[in-house]
Order: C-alpha cells, then structure tokens, then sequence
C-alpha cells in the first residue's frame, strides 16, 4: 500500500487480482470504449491558471451538498457488484466513506442490501450520510418497494440514473460471456420485491418508454431529495431544474452507455450555465486527480465523484484500500487548492481555468 501514491497505481494491482472477466465488467465501457478514455485525457485538455499571494493559508475542505454535510467535495459514485472485488463487499466501501467523512451512494445493484450497507456505515460514525441509486422502473409499485426500503435504512437523497433507456452494449462483457452475476451473489436489494424473485439482474425492467411522467411520479411517492444522474445536455438541464429536481449529477455513466458521448468535464459548462444555479450540480466520469476536481469545481460543479478508483482500492485492500484512495484524492485537493490560492472549494471560480492555446 505505501508503493500506492496515486489513484492511478491502483488499477494494475487490481488488475492482478481480480478475475480477467471482473476486471474487464469494471474497467469496460461501450463499443469503442472512446468515451471510457475521453473521460480521463479530458481533463489535460484543461489548464489551471492560479492565484498568489492571497494569504488564504491551510483550505477547509469540508462543504455541503443539499444542504448535508461532507467532509470534502469528493462523493463515492454508485458502483454495482462490489462482492465481485472483495468478500467485504459494499460493507469496506460503506465504512470507508464514514470514516472519511464523505457521502456513499449506494447502488440499486448492491451486493449487500441497503440496510446492512447503511448499519456498516454506523459502525465507525455517529450519522453517516448515505444516498441511494435507483433505475427508474416502469413497474412503479416495483419502485416504490425499492424506495421504502432505502427510506427505512435511513437514506437522505435518491440518485435517479436516467441514462439507461437500455444497457449499453459492452463488446469485453460479450466476448467473456458476463452477463450476471456468478453462482452465490444477488443483488440483495431486489431480492423478494416481486413474486419472491431472488435477486437478480434481470429483475431491473430498463425501457425507452421511461420519461419525465416516471420522475414526477416518484416525485409523489417520496420527500427525499431526488438528483437526476447521466446530464450531458443543457437543455436537459433546464427542464430537471424547471421539474424541481433537487440537483443533477453530469455524468456519461462512466463510458458505459452512449459511446462518443462527450466527456463528463466537457459537458458539465454549458449544463451548469443552463441551470443557472437553480440546483446543485455534482460531475462524475474520470476524476484521478486533486487537479480533476479543481477543474470541476471551476466549472461549476459543487462536487464530484469517483467510480472505479473506488473499486480498485477495494479490490487492493478492502476498506483500507478504499480509505488511501480517498486519502490520496484529498491530499491533491488540499495541495491544488493552495496552490491556486484558494482557501476553500467555494472559493474556486471559472477564472482559475486558462482559455489560452494549450502548449
């Protein structure tokens, strides 16, 4: 662990441990995987211009996202299958988070159920916050089992993934035969939501036929905080914050879905000018770097956050490899932030990205 100094270095040691066919369900994306690697390379596109002699001394990472407490800007994106990674599973990255002090979004496609993630959670902090991912379905009694169940663990937002009319077509998944998980596993926050079914991927009903009707009707069901997640386009923007969206999460599903989509941090401008800071706006998709997160705070983003670094320092150490991935991103964010003269994330504005010719 100690050779591990950045985000970067934990993708080989990962690699070395997982079975080639998880690794490649992790590390893959759609078609190409064009958007897979735009999501990283984006980001050295982007200059930093900073700030001196502003006396602004040691920055005070800790923020607010919907009003709840971080201890930094960085999240923990919804990742599925974790058991796939670690035997500890969900429950290493939930007590992770806590201990870090950051927001753990749960996966709908957890391999441990929200109710044991969130009770992890609250083994190392007094009142851990815990959002939870959801695919819409068009089955909205199925949805609203799924949503009493994260209410009553004791979830404060739900993160609706909204890109998915259909699962992206992953060619390494087709040639490796993965399409569910192995013998032994379920998605145990599905299990028995419908007619006893045991949880299972199939259960998860995607359909082109979902539209914003489904986001108000889940509006009516729940007072939680709902962010819509995968906005790439500002007119979609406008009309999530004119729906009463709590806030949106610009993301390309990590390259997943639509490939040739633009990258996370090229979309996220033109969606939070749209918003026009109506509603929060978070960015997914490439983050390695305290650099990555300073460039989306500059663009407008209150926060980010991280997917597969995440799942790599669970694959090295379980929870312990969870916390230096997370350990790692805060120190970078620290050290760009002083560097750029800044004192705190709220203080980091678009005039610190160069718009010169790159060298």
């Amino acid at each position: 662990m100690d050779e591990l100094r950045t985000v970067a270095d934990f993708e080989t040691p990962a690699a070395e441990r997982l079975d080639p066919v998880h690794y490649d369900y992790f590390a893959g994306g759609a078609r190409d995987e064009i958007t897979v690697r735009a999501n990283e390379s984006a980001y050295a596109r982007i200059r930093l211009r900073p700030r001196i002699l502003r006396g602004r001394g040691e920055p005070d990472l800790a923020t607010t996202v919907l009003g709840q407490p971080t201890s930094m800007p960085v999240l923990l994106a919804p990742t599925a299958f974790h058991r796939l990674a670690h035997p500890d599973a969900e429950r290493a990255t939930a007590r992770a988070a806590a201990s870090a002090g950051t927001i753990l979004t749960a996966a709908m496609l957890s391999t441990v159920a929200i109710e044991d993630i969130a009770a992890e959670a609250r083994t190392v902090a007094a009142d851990p916050v815990l959002w939870f991912q959801l695919y819409l379905q068009r089955d909205m009694g199925f949805t609203e089992a799924v949503v009493r169940r994260a209410e009553a663990a004791g979830v404060r937002a739900l993160v609706v993934t909204a890109d998915s009319p259909v699962l992206g077509h992953h060619e390494r998944n087709d040639r490796n035969g993965f399409h569910d998980l192995p013998p032994g596993m379920r998605c145990e926050n599905l299990r028995e939501l419908r007619g006893g079914e045991p949880g299972h991927v199939r259960q998860v009903d995607l359909s082109p036929e979902l539209s914003w009707a489904h986001v108000e009707r889940l509006r009516a069901l729940t007072d939680l905080p709902i962010l819509l997640k995968g906005v790439l386009h500002p007119e979609d923007a406008r009309i999530a914050a004119d729906a009463g969206m709590s806030g949106i999460v610009v993301s390309n599903h990590g390259g997943r879905q639509l490939d040739t989509a633009p990258a996370s941090i090229e979309a996220l401008p033109d969606v939070v000018d749209a918003v026009g800071g109506r509603i929060p706006v978070l960015l997914d998709g490439g983050i390695r770097r305290g650099t990555d997160i300073v460039k989306a705070l500059a663009y407008g983003a209150c926060a980010v956050a991280v997917g597969r670094p995440v799942v790599w320092g669970l694959t090295v150490d379980g929870e312990r490899g969870v916390s230096r991935v997370l350990a790692i991103l805060r120190d970078e964010l620290r050290h760009t932030l002083m560097l750029c003269g800044c004192g705190s994330p709220a203080e980091v504005g678009r005039d610190l990205v160069w718009t010169g010719t790159p060298c």
